[in-house]
């Protein structure tokens, strides 16, 4: 069930969609909190290399703010694991989106040719890329609710389900 939410989440980047509105910090975050540690590191860096083969690639400085960014949103989501409530689940999406849209603006700024190497143009960097961050937070509130909630309810229908099963043998 993991793995198919997040193959998912992966394929919808390919799709047309709102910039930044995408699914890979919630493939981090979901990750983290519900794989093993290295497989909760890995799996984001495949899905964007997956989706990039076929999006295309771009400024490898940038790249790799992007893609250090998302192993950022799987440590976030590893930190979750022993601490899940809804209120730490917000706190870290919120966390992770935060820290994407510092990481890649500064990268952007630093390394992609598109603002002034002054402290002018770094502010031009994040004040340009705040609709960004609105979608930023939009999609990965979104699509953390569809997989932590969809993750979480076939958890709790089955083990109903068990213990239904388990009852009725008891009973027979």
């Amino acid at each position: 069930m993991s793995y198919f939410l997040i193959i998912a989440a992966a394929l919808l980047r390919l799709v047309p969609h709102i910039p930044n509105f995408a699914p890979i910090t919630a493939i981090g975050l979901f990750s983290g909190t519900y794989l093993n540690k290295r497989w909760a590191l890995v799996i984001p860096v495949v899905a964007l290399l997956f989706s990039d083969f076929f999006i295309g690639f771009y400024n490898w400085q940038v790249m790799v703010a992007v893609y250090g960014s998302f192993v950022i949103s799987s440590l976030l989501g590893i930190w979750l694991k022993k601490r899940k409530s809804a209120g730490n689940t917000a706190l870290v999406t919120l966390a992770a989106s935060l820290q994407f849209y510092l990481i890649t603006n500064f990268a952007v700024w630093a390394f992609g040719g598109l603002y002034p190497a002054t402290a002018e143009g770094l502010v031009a960097s994040y004040v340009n890329a705040l609709p960004f961050l609105r979608n930023t937070l939009l999609g990965d509130f979104f699509y953390v609710g569809i997989m932590f909630g969809a993750y979480e309810l076939v958890r709790y229908y089955l083990s109903k389900r068990e213990l239904s099963t388990a009852h009725n043998k008891i009973g027979q």
